[in-house]
């Protein structure tokens, strides 16, 4: 798999780019490499010098707490980069691991801003990326702070898939979410005991299914409107249903 060919296609879901525009992209230097679950790309605190592209798999953002315990704040799926912010702040104030096993490239941070100078509109796009990522932040602390667990469950789930679906990802109504138990409970602010209740809420309800790393929907209008999942934030060109 191209890396680029993997950005490519994420950015042109909300940009529109000029075949100059994918030509020079596809001429950035960049070299991959394989995480292992849990293994973190970026630490908090640090100081990059490049920026990551998820080729395969998941990567999350998360708040790593004195206690030692994480606030995951938010998850990636192929074509995202999940660090694009470093481009211009100096120290990370948040990290970046895999969920699951997972495949990123790291591209320098001078050959972006090079890229940046010579073709605005590939800027414009990655910038948009941020502000994407920003109205995710947004709807997560809203989703986290004004709405019942099983609530909380659904709009992660809605969110999860309706990205995977835009991004080619899923398979019918499946997609491979490799989020344990407990990273749901640090992503939503929920016990492990309300995450299994939540579950078996949507499951009972027969709105949605998770296991085993996999997201089954099973009803997806009752889904949205258990979650008030609405998907205007996501900032897609095309809608993937």
């Amino acid at each position: 798999i191209d890396p680029l060919v993997v950005l490519i296609k994420k950015l042109k879901e909300h940009s529109h780019l000029s075949q100059e525009d994918l030509l020079e992209i596809r001429r950035l230097p960049c070299s991959v490499r394989e995480l292992d679950s849990h293994e973190d790309f970026i630490r908090q605190g640090d100081r990059p010098k490049v920026s990551a592209i998820v080729v395969e798999g998941m990567l999350a953002r998360y708040h790593l707490l004195p206690n030692g315990a994480r606030q995951y704040l938010s998850f990636h799926l192929a074509g995202d980069m999940p660090d694009s912010q470093c481009l211009f702040i100096e120290a990370m104030d948040h990290a970046v691991c895999a969920i699951g096993k997972a495949v990123v490239a790291s591209v320098p941070h001078r050959d972006l801003m090079k890229l940046f100078d010579s073709r605005p509109k590939v800027g414009a796009a990655i910038w948009r990326e941020t502000l994407i990522d920003a109205a995710i932040f947004r709807e997560a602390i809203t989703n986290n702070s004004a709405r019942s667990a099983p609530a909380r469950m659904a709009h992660l789930f809605c969110e999860l898939f309706y990205r995977s679906r835009a991004s080619g990802l899923a398979r019918g109504d499946t997609c491979v979410l490799p989020i344990g138990l407990n990273q749901l409970g640090e992503a939503l602010g929920l016990s492990l005991a309300t995450v299994n209740r939540a579950l078996a809420n949507l499951r009972d309800s027969d709105l949605a299914d998770f296991k085993s790393g996999s997201l089954t929907i099973k009803n997806w209008a009752n889904l949205a409107k258990c979650g008030e999942f609405n998907p205007r934030y996501l900032h897609l060109r095309r809608e993937p249903f």
